[in-house]
């Protein structure tokens, strides 16, 4: 007899393989069941008591590049999936403290309680990587035997698209509100002030334009469509001019922006206005990190063949955030803000060629990096 395995939340208990084969042979048995569930384009699973593979459809095989459905036999959903989470335990899928949050062993315990349920799951990757699934997860006696019908749907793409469409509006709003205000300070504004608030207006409206291109190289990259223009790039002048631009930023406001000294005959040839994105995007970042009073600083060195350029805040990233920063709808700021980390490693990595990096501890605080080939 053997000892139950913990759990943090699901039972842990698997079925013994006897079991598990015959449960097998009663879905193969089906003359309809298998070829319906083979038609349909989504992966769709059935499952268990315990939660466990009894069949799995031909779009689980396909995406799997595998030939045998009974590869599967026996693993829970998040092991055959490569959940990060399904392995923090001896017991596997749906037993871990991360699991008492999933949206997709959620819907097959109410399953298997007798209750459809539909739900929009994310799953974490042991890549680092994440599945956005919409699940649906409904009741399935078949010859006295409880069982749980399993269908999970990429909804990644509407993910992203939402997304997407959120931060825009969300930043062209808030600028185009800045403008309008400061439209009406400049009708009301003496005489000797007009230039002042003129040029704050003009500062508004770049940054309006920014967000506009932003938006756009956004698109592109990830359409495999944006086109990179190389030139020389003098990294410490490069550097002097963006900390003079955000310096002058709402955020910046009440923080100090630093730039460290440097070799100022530090020379790379990559395209200016995405490396200009990139580091753009972490200097934003790490101005929203840092509390009020508090400095940001950034600089350049060389690192053997490699220019590592770096932006560092004083403050820690959660250790469970720092697992997903670089996933595309994943953000700590509300619904649809995850595209700033996400869009420093699609342009760094793919488009620059880069490396991106980060650390982050209570005690140094938190500093992401990117180191680029000096010679392209």
């Amino acid at each position: 007899m053997s000892l139950s395995l913990p759990t943090h939340f699901a039972p842990a208990e698997r079925a013994p393989r006897k079991r598990l084969l015959h449960q097998a042979r009663l879905i193969d048995g089906s003359p309809l069941l298998r070829p319906l569930l083979d038609a349909i384009p989504d992966i769709v699973l059935v499952l268990n008591a315990e939660r466990q593979i009894v069949f799995a459809n031909r779009a689980l095989l396909e995406i799997a590049r595998l030939d045998n459905p009974g590869d599967f036999l026996g693993y829970r959903p998040g092991e055959v999936l490569d959940c990060t989470h399904a392995a923090e335990t001896e017991a596997g899928c749906g037993t871990s403290e991360f699991c008492k949050a999933c949206a997709a062993v959620q819907a097959i315990l109410s399953s298997l309680d007798g209750v459809e349920s539909v739900k929009d799951c994310r799953i974490s990757l042991k890549n680092g990587d994440a599945l956005d699934l919409q699940v649906v997860a409904a009741p399935l006696p078949l010859d006295g035997t409880r069982f749980s019908l399993f269908v999970l749907k990429d909804i990644s793409h509407e993910k992203r698209r939402r997304m997407l469409e959120h931060v825009f509006f969300h930043d062209i709003l808030n600028s185009a509100g800045a403008l309008r205000g400061l439209a009406d300070l400049l009708q009301r504004a003496p005489l000797e002030d007009k230039n002042e608030v003129a040029g704050e207006v003009a500062q508004v409206c770049d940054l309006l334009i920014d967000e506009i291109k932003s938006q756009k190289e956004l698109l592109a990259a990830e359409n495999n469509e944006l086109r990179v223009e190389n030139s020389l790039v003098a990294a410490l002048p490069f550097l002097e001019e963006l900390a003079q631009s955000y310096r002058g930023l709402e955020l910046a406001r009440g923080r100090q922006l630093c730039l460290e000294p440097g070799d100022s005959s530090l020379l790379l040839v990559s395209d200016r206005a995405l490396l200009r994105r990139v580091l753009g995007n972490m200097l934003k970042n790490a101005l929203e990190a840092c509390p009020p009073g508090g400095q940001v600083s950034l600089g350049c060195r060389k690192v053997k063949n490699r220019l590592e350029f770096w932006v560092h805040n004083p403050s820690a990233i959660p250790p469970d955030v720092r697992l997903q920063i670089f996933q595309r709808s994943f953000s700590t700021k509300g619904a649809g803000r995850g595209l700033g980390t996400y869009s420093i490693k699609l342009l760094g990595e793919r488009y620059l060629g880069g490396k991106v990096s980060f650390t982050s501890s209570p005690s140094s605080g938190t500093t992401f990096k990117i180191a680029l080939p000096i010679d392209r």
